[in-house]
């Protein structure tokens, strides 16, 4: 008989396979360190891995748990911020060791840098990252921090990682600077939304692997208000996975983040959300997976 386990990704559904045996490999990472406006990020894969519980494994179009999911324990994320990217990369790489998928969960979104340097200490240089963010975060660093979820594209830039962006709303003359001097790629909300784009073409020099990090502020407060940096103008829930899907037609997605969810107490719909949000990603990594 299938026992629920409360801590691993729809594990009303699903028994925790053996690491090797699944191709996603959830990573939480309660990381809240660096927020500048609400918090509650740190709370975020919790509540997103206890409402995956209420999901089906069917999400419409075919059952991306057929391809196992492997929910692994929390990153230690207490210390300096140094120490923390560490453990985040350490976690990542161990993923990438064994030839699958790191999924993380946050958290602030600072942690994505922690989960590309995984990459890069796994010896994978050749790969882009695709953005979906209300705000671009290319500031040199934001309140002292390096390590700031303000900053962290930045710090992927400074790596020589190309960078794409959709739906930013907000950005200041640094970051436009930024955009110039490292040659970000971008599509913003106000081309984005109005016309409702529900599919991009990424310019043909961009590399043929992709992280993909989605900071659920990047969609419209109407769908996800619970986040702690809310941006009107935002990408809507269908245009959201379409162009996740448009990106994974286009180029293979080696992992992807979904970060900044914030929980609010008594609102489960978010929850659920945000689980949905997470599993239908995978849903549309496996189908192309099988087309390709």
């Amino acid at each position: 008989m299938h026992t629920e386990d409360p801590n691993i990704f729809l594990g009303s559904e699903i028994e925790q396979p053996k690491p090797e045996e699944a191709l996603f490999h959830i990573l939480p990472i309660p990381y809240e360190e660096t927020v500048s406006y609400g918090g509650g990020t740190g709370k975020g894969p919790a509540a997103i891995i206890e409402a995956s519980h209420q999901l089906e494994t069917f999400d419409n179009f075919s059952s991306p748990c057929d391809l196992g999911i492997y929910t692994r324990k929390a990153v230690d994320v207490n210390g300096p911020a140094e120490q923390v990217m560490e453990n985040i990369a350490k976690a990542t790489s161990d993923i990438l060791q064994l030839g699958k998928m790191p999924v993380g969960i946050g958290g602030e979104h600072s942690v994505t840098w922690g989960i590309i340097k995984g990459y890069l200490d796994a010896g994978i240089k050749d790969f882009g990252v695709v953005q979906i963010d209300a705000h671009a975060d290319l500031r040199d660093r934001y309140e002292g921090h390096k390590h700031s979820h303000a900053s962290v594209m930045r710090l992927v830039c400074e790596a020589g990682i190309p960078l794409y962006q959709l739906g930013i709303r907000a950005y200041c003359e640094e970051e436009i600077e930024a955009r110039k001097q490292y040659g970000v790629g971008y599509m913003d909300a106000h081309e984005l939304v109005p016309t409702n784009i529900q599919s991009i073409e990424l310019p043909q020099n961009f590399p043929s692997k992709v992280f993909f990090t989605l900071d659920i502020d990047g969609m419209d407060p109407s769908v996800f208000p619970s986040t702690g940096t809310p941006v009107p103008g935002g990408l809507g829930w269908y245009q959201t996975l379409n162009l996740f899907e448009s990106v994974a037609k286009q180029r293979e997605i080696i992992g992807f983040d979904l970060l900044e969810f914030a929980p609010i107490r008594g609102f489960h719909a978010y929850e659920f959300g945000a689980a949905q949000l997470l599993y239908k990603l995978m849903g549309i990594v496996q189908r192309n997976l099988n087309a390709s």
